[in-house]
């Protein structure tokens, strides 16, 4: 009898094979909302605009795991940037309750140009 209670799984091993809960459709979009809002408080060193607003954003994907993709470009393959830009994207949404991970990858097609940036980046750097 002693053999089969040993053989019986924990509540802690049930519970570490039980699947993570899933988020809703309308959870996925209140942290894609948050996300964006922590991408907004990123800045190109050389431009004054958040990063969304100028356009380098390309998307931000959550997946109902709460893990969190995201697209983006720079202005030009040779920005000072580069090297630091896409990691501090990367630490910041990391931050955002509910986020499980994140990945970012920077893409250069297709390219960046001002036509990209939103209205209030336009009217901010003289372009309007």
């Amino acid at each position: 009898m002693a053999d089969d209670i040993s053989q019986t799984p924990s509540a802690q091993q049930a519970a570490d094979t039980t699947p993570a809960a899933s988020l809703t459709v309308s959870e996925i979009i209140a942290l894609q909302d948050k996300i964006v809002e922590k991408i907004r408080t990123c800045y190109d060193p050389e431009i004054p605009v958040n990063i969304y607003d100028l356009g380098l954003i390309y998307e931000v994907k959550v997946e109902p795991s709460g893990h969190a993709y995201v697209k983006m470009t720079l202005t030009a393959p040779g920005c000072p940037a580069a090297g630091s830009l896409p990691g501090e994207v990367e630490d910041k949404i990391s931050l955002v309750p509910g986020v499980k991970g994140v990945k970012v990858e920077v893409v250069w097609d297709p390219p960046w140009d001002k036509d990209r940036m939103s209205e209030a980046a336009k009217l901010q750097l003289g372009f309007l």
